[in-house]
């Protein structure tokens, strides 16, 4: 019998993160960009040059990052596996769904349409105000600790799907394959934050996501077929 959390992994959690890292450059942009590597002319020393080196900037930034996802995740998953017991078996099949939900509204760019933890997003800014007084490498590490009150709306659908992981392990896999998933854009937009504003640049790069979130649609949704009474043997019988 089709299990159909078995969708419900890392992997699709991975997609689902490079589906919304077009959301997270164009909506959060701005605060995950402000300690962004600036190459600054002059500079001498081995610890100055250190300090504004961009790999180690942006790996300070991205393993903060997802040690803070992995947290919350696996503290959801944990809290999620005691609520489980409550909720009934036939509720239970239809969560995975969000999934697919989830990826439409990208398809569609309606995930610009979710609400926003606004007073998250200004504890983001104080507290970035005061990491941005600290050499980059430090700033980036706290900025990426705290970046989940960065006011994302898919961010908390995600940590809401870690909560009914069923464990503080899957819960922890389900968000760092999500934090993955934005990792390479984000990363990409951070090194190349003020080119990355063309227009032409911004247009190919929604295509793109609004195609893997339509085609990440269709496959979850044929995976989870089966929740609706169509099996592989009946589907295909005309």
């Amino acid at each position: 019998m089709f299990d159909p959390l078995s969708v419900y992994n890392g992997y699709t959690a991975l997609i689902a993160g490079l589906v919304t890292s077009f959301h997270c450059v164009a909506m959060c942009g701005p605060l995950a960009c402000a300690f962004a590597p600036s190459p600054r002319n002059g500079t001498s020393g081995a610890q100055q040059r250190l300090s504004e080196n961009p790999s180690v900037i942006l790996s300070a930034y991205h393993g903060a990052k997802l040690f803070a996802y992995g947290l919350i995740g696996a503290l959801a998953g944990a809290f999620g596996s005691s609520v489980l017991g409550f909720v009934q078996e036939g509720v239970l099949k239809w969560l995975p769904w969000l999934l697919v939900v989830f990826f439409l509204l990208v398809a569609f760019r309606l995930d610009r349409l979710l609400p926003k933890p606004k007073r998250l997003g200004g504890v983001y800014r104080k507290l970035s105000a005061k990491f941005l007084k600290l050499p980059k490498p430090y700033a980036a590490g706290f900025m990426g600790l705290a970046s989940p009150l960065l006011p994302c709306g898919p961010l908390y659908i995600i940590f809401g799907l870690a909560l009914f992981s069923g464990s503080a392990l899957q819960g922890l896999e389900f968000a760092i394959g999500f934090g993955l998933g934005t990792l390479p854009l984000l990363w990409f937009a951070q090194s190349r934050f003020f080119k990355l504003q063309g227009g032409s640049s911004r247009r190919w790069i929604t295509r793109l996501q609004q195609g893997i979130a339509l085609f990440a649609a269709l496959i979850v949704g044929w995976r989870l077929r089966g929740t609706l009474g169509f099996e592989t043997e009946t589907f295909f019988c005309f």
